[in-house]
């Protein structure tokens, strides 16, 4: 059973910082291309960013670059989302996803989702 589970959601200020992370098990991340997704209500679910299955390539949403960074921890087998400057508009559940068709921005490509965490960003 493929499980992909969420943690490090919360309550901060408007220029904070939170790092994300996404433990994986009945799948290892090396062999997946990885993404994060976020969905605030009355909106649509959208992508936020992306990793190669070697972790050589990464791509973000223009919303987010520059302020967030995805990373893998092949030993702990483990995804990372880290969100710095928040802002208020970043308020949204986040989900990390794992795909066999590559990274890409539609949500559609990725088979395996978490159960996603919540991110609230107080101005």
């Amino acid at each position: 059973q493929v499980q992909l589970v969420e943690s490090g959601g919360g309550l901060v200020q408007a220029g904070g910082s939170l790092r994300l992370s996404c433990a994986a098990s009945g799948l290892l991340f090396n062999n997946y291309a990885t993404g994060w997704f976020r969905q605030a209500p009355g909106k649509e679910r959208e992508f936020v960013a992306g990793i190669s299955w070697s972790g050589g390539s990464t791509n973000s949403a223009d919303s987010v670059k520059g302020r967030f960074t995805i990373s893998r921890d092949v030993a702990k087998n483990t995804g990372y989302l880290q969100m710095n400057s928040l802002k208020p508009e970043d308020t949204a559940v986040y989900y990390c996803a794992a795909s066999w068709k590559g990274a890409g921005t539609r949500w559609t490509r990725y088979e395996y989702w978490g159960q996603g965490t919540q991110v609230t960003v107080s101005s």
